[in-house]
């Protein structure tokens, strides 16, 4: 279980950087927007790898031996996405007004990795429902959290989160084929 605790933290790095940036940019209504993003992207984080679980379910049988190398290689790359989105500016830099369709939109563009990571689940001995859960509240917390950090410190520490995240999920993939 420390595991999936683990990947959530990693995998909500991403929507909390995001809502760092949101928070910086939009210091008005933090509170309705803290909400508005923990609720985004918690639901969102926790239907992906959700989806992700099922998916790699249904091919397990054909893929079994070669799951850790693949749960592995998702992982990897993912993580270093995450290394080297780190380095580079947010898309939040351009949102002018906060609605609901820009949320819907960068939930699901922050929760993409999270399906890959889902697949990861299938080789993992959890119940991938309480998984998600996990994963999906963890998220509603970072980014909640998230945005008021923002709305206080600016972006300063935008980037170091989702380095964190990308080494932690390199660091998990690296553990699920060695160890």
């Amino acid at each position: 279980m420390i595991e999936v605790i683990i990947l959530a933290i990693a995998l909500s790095m991403d929507a909390f950087a995001v809502s760092i940036g949101l928070g910086s940019k939009h210091t008005k209504k933090t509170s309705s927007l803290a909400l508005m993003a923990g609720v985004y992207f918690g639901v969102f984080q926790a239907l992906m790898p959700l989806i992700g679980y099922m998916g790699g379910k249904g091919v397990f049988g054909w893929i079994e031996a070669f799951a850790p190398w693949i749960a592995f290689f998702l992982l990897v790359l993912i993580g270093g996405k995450m290394i080297y989105e780190s380095m580079s500016e947010g898309i939040e830099e351009d949102i002018a007004k906060i609605t609901h369709k820009v949320m819907l939109v960068l939930a699901i563009a922050t929760s993409i990795d999270a399906m890959a990571a889902g697949f990861s689940l299938t080789i993992l001995d959890v119940n991938p429902f309480i998984a998600c859960a996990i994963i999906g509240v963890t998220t509603l917390v970072f980014s909640w959290v998230g945005v008021f950090i923002g709305s206080k410190s600016g972006t300063w520490l935008e980037s170091k989160a989702e380095l964190f995240g990308g080494i932690v999920l390199l660091l998990i993939g690296v553990k699920m084929l060695f160890i």
